[in-house]
C-alpha cells in the first residue's frame, strides 16, 4: 500500500492524490473480504461443554463484548438485529453457525454452516458453507433456518423454525457425549 501511495504521489502529487481520495477511491480489499470477518479452521471448535449457554445453544466470540452482545440478542430473541461479526453458535458438537460480513455469505445474512466430525483428537470441517446438508434432516440447513430470517436466521422456540427431532434432555446428553471433551 505504502509503494502505491508513493507511486500515485509522484505521478500525480499530493493534491491530486487526496482529491482522489475525497472522490471516494479506495484501496481495499476485495469484494467479499472484510477487516472485522473471521478464519475458521477445524481449531475454531473445541469442547463444546466449554462454551457459555443460553437455554441449549452454546456461545463462542474472541471479543468478550461481542459474545456478550450475541448471548443478549439470543436470550431476549431480538427480532431485526443481526448478531457480531465473528459470533459462533452451536446446538450440538457436530454442527455449528458461524457469522460473517452479509456480503460474504447474502442468502444467509453472513451465515456459514458446518458439519464436523469428531474424535478424541480433534474436529475435522466435513462440509462447510451456506449449502451445507444437514445429515440427521437430509436437507440444507438454510431450509429450516430461513423462516428465523427476522431474527437473523438463528432458530429457537418461537422463531417459526420446524422443531428439531431432539428435546432439551436429548440436547444435553449429546453435548456431553462431546468426544473433544476430557471427562467433565
Amino acid at each position: 500500500m505504502h509503494a502505491l501511495i508513493n507511486a500515485l504521489q509522484h505521478r500525480f502529487g499530493w493534491i491530486c492524490l487526496s482529491v482522489l481520495f475525497a472522490m471516494g477511491l479506495s484501496f481495499s480489499s476485495p469484494a467479499g473480504a472484510s477487516a472485522e470477518d473471521i478464519t475458521v479452521s477445524a481449531e475454531t471448535f473445541g469442547c463444546i461443554l466449554d462454551w457459555p449457554k443460553v437455554r441449549n445453544t452454546r456461545f463462542k466470540h474472541a471479543d468478550a463484548q461481542k459474545l456478550k452482545e450475541a448471548m443478549k440478542i439470543f436470550r431476549e430473541s431480538v427480532p431485526d438485529k443481526d448478531y457480531p461479526v465473528g459470533t459462533i453458535l452451536q446446538l450440538v458438537p457436530f454442527e455449528a453457525m458461524v457469522k460473517h460480513p452479509r456480503e460474504k455469505f447474502p442468502t444467509t445474512n453472513g451465515w456459514e454452516f458446518f458439519f464436523l466430525d469428531l474424535s478424541e483428537k480433534g474436529t475435522t470441517i466435513q462440509d462447510r458453507g451456506d449449502k451445507v446438508v444437514n445429515k440427521s434432516q437430509g436437507v440444507e440447513c438454510v431450509s429450516c433456518h430461513q423462516p428465523a430470517a427476522k431474527f437473523d436466521f438463528v432458530c429457537e422456540k418461537g422463531h417459526g423454525c420446524a422443531p428439531i427431532p431432539f428435546d432439551d434432555q436429548k440436547i444435553a446428553e449429546i453435548q456431553k457425549s462431546d468426544p473433544r471433551c476430557a471427562k467433565k
